[in-house]
């Protein structure tokens, strides 16, 4: 049996369901099988889809650290952001 679901397997189960399920994930094929009562449930991941999270979650972490840099810069006091002579 094969799950047709268009996302990776991380944003359905959790790390308990997981077990739960005694689910069997396969990092390197982007595969997670589970025994089920007809069989074995093969979920498939997509390649461009799981790549394409991973870049927006890149992206949106970049942006994050930029607007926390931007705020302690402006919460400190002038003289300390001046650069040294020395």
């Amino acid at each position: 049996m094969v799950a047709n679901i268009d996302g990776t397997y991380h944003a359905i189960l959790s790390c308990p369901s997981l077990t739960k399920f005694m689910a069997v994930p396969h990092y390197s094929y982007f595969l997670l099988k589970m025994p089920t009562e007809k069989g074995l449930l093969t979920v498939r991941g997509n390649v461009y889809t799981i790549y394409t999270c991973e870049e927006e979650i890149f992206k949106i972490t970049e942006w994050i650290l930029m607007a926390e840099t931007t705020t302690q810069a402006a919460q400190t006091p002038s003289d300390l952001l001046e650069i040294p002579k020395q």
